[in-house]
């Protein structure tokens, strides 16, 4: 099935309007992503050009780069959502468990929402058995944190073909790879039902900092920004705004007072819900049916 035949097309100006608890506005869904990068084949992202140009394994200088972002990047972030009494969902690669699982465990005492982010940081078009990676993925971190992961994203929102059907028959039930929208969406399968909640590739730091190497404040001038027409726009039909951190980027000590600021002064705003991915799908799957 093309991605086109998935989701219909209805324009938000011609559906009914979403409400939310309390007359709110808008949700903003805080999105953590801690990732396994293996150090001895190429990395999924770099910082350093190699010398001449020519790629080679090991890439300490970038494998470095990533696991600061897990030794030190991730306890700031933490501490920020800490500080607010902020619930974020931990976007994780099933082998976090085994390779961090304090990383895992903090989150968990936090009471953070374990999504499945694959088993490695690989693309699904790259895997032998894509169906059976899902399983594992799903499995792990069960067994890890003694909870389901209700929600899954693909490295680097990667999906094939068959990835919906697959997701589903591993129970899941929600993506983050369909960006296509502000408003949670129905997916069609040949399994059941799945649904895509808003996530984003413009307010994520992999965007404005690892591609677009915008300065250290863009994640609060760029969100800032997204946030007020968001705001203005659920006054009458709700929003979803998703804010997608990589420890790596925005947990380093030049990025971590912007991030502080922008969680602060979003607290701070009337009619704003901070809700993480199963809260979303709940709250849209009951307000669906109301309207």
């Amino acid at each position: 099935m093309k991605p086109s035949e998935r989701i219909a097309y209805q324009p938000i100006v011609e559906r009914p309007p979403l409400a939310l608890p309390g007359g709110a506005r808008v949700v903003i869904w805080p999105l953590v992503t801690v990732e396994v990068w293996d150090s001895t084949a190429p990395l999924p992202r770099t910082v350093l050009s190699p010398p001449g140009g020519k790629p080679f394994v090991p890439d300490v200088p970038n494998w470095t780069w990533a696991e600061y972002g897990m030794r030190v990047g991730f306890w700031r972030l933490k501490k920020v959502l800490d500080n607010f009494g902020i619930r974020a969902t931990l976007s994780l690669n099933g082998a976090v468990c085994e390779a961090y699982p304090q990383v895992v465990r903090a989150a968990l005492e936090s009471q953070w929402e374990p999504m499945a982010h694959s088993y490695l940081q690989k693309p699904m078009h790259a895997l032998e058995d894509e169906r059976a990676a899902i399983r594992k993925s799903v499995q792990v971190i069960r067994d890890h944190t003694g909870v389901r992961p209700r929600g899954w994203m693909g490295p680097g929102l990667t999906q094939t073909d068959h990835t919906p059907e697959y997701l589903v028959e591993a129970g899941i039930e929600y993506v983050t790879d369909w960006v296509l929208d502000d408003q949670p969406c129905r997916i069609a399968t040949d399994k059941g039902p799945l649904y895509t909640i808003p996530y984003s590739v413009e307010i994520n730091d992999v965007a404005f900092t690892a591609i677009q190497h915008q300065p250290s404040s863009e994640i609060y001038t760029r969100t800032m920004d997204q946030f007020e027409c968001l705001y203005e726009e659920g006054g009458a039909n709700a929003r979803v705004m998703a804010i997608a951190v990589h420890p790596y980027l925005s947990g380093v000590p030049h990025r971590i007072k912007y991030f502080r600021r922008l969680i602060e002064e979003l607290s701070q705003k009337p009619g704003v819900l901070f809700w993480t991915g199963a809260e979303i799908l709940d709250w849209y799957k009951k307000a669906a049916r109301e309207t």
